[in-house]
């Protein structure tokens, strides 16, 4: 049987229903770790940005189904692994 791939999700809600199917042929091989929720946060971060900004950022984290801090948190962790 063909491993099943883990389609892409963009809310909680979406990744719940997945993972209440049968997953023992799921294809593990292009899972990745999530740094960022697997480290504990001790660090605070305080800057000032446009309203606007952050207005659009939470806009789009609510679009997602996260919580926008995260989605930051997301954006600086790919931007800092980046080539």
């Amino acid at each position: 049987m063909k491993p099943k791939h883990v389609p892409k999700m963009t809310s909680d809600e979406q990744a719940e229903a997945f993972l209440a199917h049968d997953l023992s042929n799921l294809d593990y091989t292009t899972f990745k770790p999530l740094s960022w929720e697997l480290h504990p946060k001790t660090a605070r971060l305080n800057m000032r940005l446009p309203q606007g900004l952050v207005d659009a950022a939470k806009a789009k984290a609510k679009a997602h189904g996260v919580p926008y801090q995260r989605l930051i948190r997301e954006a600086i962790e790919r931007m800092v692994q980046s080539p």
